[in-house]
């Protein structure tokens, strides 16, 4: 609709014009075709006049319009963002509950089968008592020779001496630990883990990484230890070469990273810079089958990523495939960082390792001290640590036996060291009579550290509060029959 001020502003245009004509007309005497000529040119320019204004002013009005929508754009689009944020928080919840709830899950599930294989262990205990007590016979002593009566109380001493030597038998596993135990073939120790495995005879000690030359403790590297059917303990070197073998490795190491996780998590409760050394087969990283089982535990604990370090030996880094580097590069992908062991020369490529997620290389003390590596190697032992910290890689000492050499060690600035100096493999929990009678060596070489070490193995050696039943069962079961 056109509206009432545009009506009225043509009507005066129009009488201004005519106006003009009239005035024309009448006063200056022209004629009339010449008045009404004038009148229409006036007019025209009136109109004219008229529409350029309002075009101008139709123009800043938009202009505004313009402005006020591109504010109302702006406002609207930081409110979007605004609940963009908010939604992504509200998910971070809803996943980091999910992830606590799948942790819980785990623990309890953990819980129950180990409740579950007590459960057996007491059964077997109970039925061998059983068959003793209804295969037993009593002794039918004549009761003529009572003068011998008296001697039955030589019995508890003879028993202490023979619990004396039970418990130097019981220790001597732990010295054998150190070398591959020559009574024992292939077939043995394979049924051996075969064994373990089923039965959840599969043990993590830890020995502390700590700092130089404070000594404070920063990591724990997880050891791999087996126990037979008698309790016996079987190193990692005894067993992984047959496992490897038997193509077993790759569930060993899926069963290590669970208890790693779960030891990191109660470790975490006390320290938060706290980190485990979790030790990785190449075997297990070049199965496709066995890494897509691990990498999905991995997946699902991805939180513990900055705390859990995958350990491989150099060998493993050095005879890479295209399927070994895929698999590190996945694993890298999600957070995980890599160490090196087994170290065997100091020949080594600091910027190919960084680029691979290496971020601990672990160098025994021997080597680094030998003063023939310096011809055999591409660098000095003593700038290696400046090497490898330009890529952003740490380099720890490991085999520390004696304080010469930390006291050398640290002229290499050297950070980190580990070592029996500062504290040998300690069981993480102790379990039943066996395992305390085997952690009584490691105890015994304690005695040359200082009184340091027993705060250092502190958080790691105490059973967790949710395995209250679980040791109860065990102490209730007693040394199997």
């Amino acid at each position: 609709m056109i509206r009432i001020s545009t009506i009225f502003i043509a009507i005066c245009m129009v009488l201004v014009a005519a106006s003009l004509g009239l005035v024309l007309y009448s006063i200056a005497g022209i004629s009339g075709t010449e008045s009404a000529i004038v009148a229409l040119t006036a007019l025209t320019f009136l109109i004219l006049y008229n529409a350029v204004s309002m075009r101008l002013r139709d123009r800043t009005d938009v202009g505004g319009q313009i402005a006020d929508l591109s504010r109302g754009t702006a406002d609207l689009a930081r409110q979007v963002a605004e609940f963009g944020r908010r939604l992504a928080a509200v998910e971070g919840r809803v996943v980091s509950a999910n992830s606590a709830g799948a942790d819980r899950i785990q623990a309890i599930v953990g819980e129950i089968n180990e409740l579950g294989v007590l459960v057996k262990e007491l059964a077997v205990s109970v039925a061998g008592h059983e068959d003793m007590l209804s295969s037993g016979v009593p002794p039918a002593t004549p009761p003529a020779p009572k003068p011998e009566d008296a001697p039955p109380k030589e019995p508890p001493a003879a028993a202490a001496i023979e619990e004396k030597s039970v418990a130097v038998v019981a220790a001597a596993p732990v010295k054998i630990v150190e070398g591959p135990a020559p009574s024992r073939s292939q077939a043995q120790i394979l049924t051996a883990v075969k064994n373990a495995m089923e039965e959840n005879r599969i043990d993590i000690y830890l020995q502390p990484m700590v700092t130089l030359p404070q000594r404070k403790v920063r990591f724990y590297e997880a050891v791999t230890r087996l126990r037979d059917d008698k309790d016996q303990i079987l190193s990692a070197d005894d067993f992984i070469g047959v496992a490897e073998a038997a193509g077993l490795i790759g569930r060993i190491d899926h069963m290590v990273m669970l208890r790693c996780v779960q030891v990191l998590r109660r470790l975490m409760v006390r320290n938060k810079d706290v980190g485990v050394f979790c030790n990785v087969a190449a075997a297990t990283l070049g199965n496709p089958t066995t890494f897509a089982q691990c990498l999905d535990f991995l997946e699902a604990n991805r939180a513990l990523a900055p705390s859990l370090v995958l350990e491989f030996k150099q060998a493993t880094f050095r005879n890479l495939g295209p399927i070994e580097t895929e698999h590190l590069a996945a694993l890298a992908q999600r957070g995980y960082r890599f160490s090196v062991d087994h170290v065997t020369d100091l020949r080594i490529e600091p910027r190919e390792l960084a680029d691979r997620g290496v971020r601990f290389i672990k160098v025994p003390a021997s080597l680094l001290l030998d003063q023939r590596q310096t011809s055999a190697s591409d660098i000095h032992p003593s700038d290696l640590s400046d090497l490898l910290g330009r890529f952003g890689i740490d380099l720890i000492a490991e085999r520390i036996e004696g304080e010469r050499a930390v006291v050398d060690l640290l002229d290499y600035d050297v950070r980190f060291g580990q070592g029996f100096l500062f504290a040998p493999p300690r069981p993480l929990r102790p379990e039943g009579a066996s395992a305390t009678a085997a952690a009584s060596p490691g105890k015994a070489q304690d005695s040359n550290g200082s009184g340091k070490i027993a705060s250092v193995e502190d958080p790691g050696l105490g059973p967790p509060r949710t395995t209250g039943n679980a040791a109860l069962a065990r102490r209730a079961a007693g040394p199997p029959v």
